[in-house]
């Protein structure tokens, strides 16, 4: 079979299984192709509870399947590869912020939403990429321990500096991997370029951005801007869609080494396995946890995030 031919069978059975497919924006480009609904993990997570369909794929990693399951609990949810995790999202755990919370229990715990539903049942509030300064700056308390990412912290705490922002030691390793001289070398070899970076990167990545913002924010100034070149420092993916989306712009990479392996972990084939029921793994949550877990994302929603 050809890839066009993956591509007009799983659109075949979709629409007689009534089967609605997210795909997260650093999939690659044949999934994106014959997903119903692309973008960022909390975007796809609210649309999935919007739409008809009984049955949802995810094309993503774990913690976003478990995302899409508590805001659609009456959905069967499907991973579409057991084995895509996320290292970030599984660095620590529910016990391991219990304990840090008895040390600085003043502190209102913020959780971003790249963590596990079990980690979300020990956190105040939720927030997401684009959404954490707002967020953070509304809580009406100064004291806040914010997880796991240190270094999204640490971009939310130079915007906030009233706030006194406790971090750990976590993060991306893919995104923290990408050194400032990698962002200083990229500019130099590309200097008509902007650099648009994701704020999972270092504070001194994040110091030679010209735009610092979600995937889809980054994608968005990209599509919106009258500049004509840009270094992607995000998910190599995103440099190729937006080249398919904007053929008149030069996109580039800030590292050939931005490329997360658990995304890249599902196929077209396993879209197609999961669509027939051979592959793929149904998310399944007790009540008690979604219950918990989704007290920190509806307090973000209630603050407008």
């Amino acid at each position: 079979m050809t890839i066009k031919d993956v591509q007009e069978e799983i659109i075949r059975l979709k629409k007689e299984k009534d089967i609605c497919i997210l795909a997260h924006s650093y999939q690659t480009h044949d999934i994106i192709e014959i997903a119903d609904y692309t973008g960022d993990s909390y975007a796809l997570s609210k649309l999935a509870a919007k739409v008809n369909s009984k049955t949802v794929i995810m094309c993503g990693v774990r913690f976003m399947a478990e995302t899409v399951k508590m805001l659609s609990p009456d959905k069967k949810v499907i991973l579409s590869n057991p084995d895509a995790g996320c290292p970030m999202a599984e660095q620590m755990d529910r016990e391991l912020i219990q304990s840090v919370k008895l040390k600085y229990p003043e502190h209102t715990v913020v959780a971003y939403i790249n963590t596990t539903a079990a980690l979300k049942t020990v956190c105040d509030v939720c927030v997401t990429s684009s959404s954490a300064v707002k967020i953070v700056s509304a809580i009406d308390n100064d004291k806040i321990l914010f997880i796991p990412d240190c270094n999204l912290g640490a971009y939310v705490a130079s915007k906030l500096p009233d706030k006194n922002i406790k971090l750990l030691k976590g993060g991306c390793p893919v995104h923290a991997a990408v050194t400032a001289d990698e962002a200083k070398a990229a500019k130099q070899a590309h200097p008509g370029a902007e650099l648009l970076v994701h704020p999972e990167c270092i504070p001194g990545v994040v110091a030679y951005a010209d735009y610092v913002g979600s995937t889809s924010g980054i994608m968005e100034y990209a599509g919106k801007s009258d500049k004509k070149e840009f270094i992607i420092g995000t998910e190599n993916s995103i440099a190729a869609h937006l080249q398919y989306e904007y053929p008149e712009k030069k996109f580039y990479l800030l590292s050939k080494d931005l490329v997360c392996h658990n995304m890249k972990a599902t196929t077209l084939v396993d879209v197609l396995g999961c669509i027939k029921g051979d592959t793929g793994e149904e998310i399944k949550m007790d009540d008690e946890t979604i219950a918990l877990a989704r007290k920190c994302i509806d307090k973000m929603i209630e603050m407008g995030g």
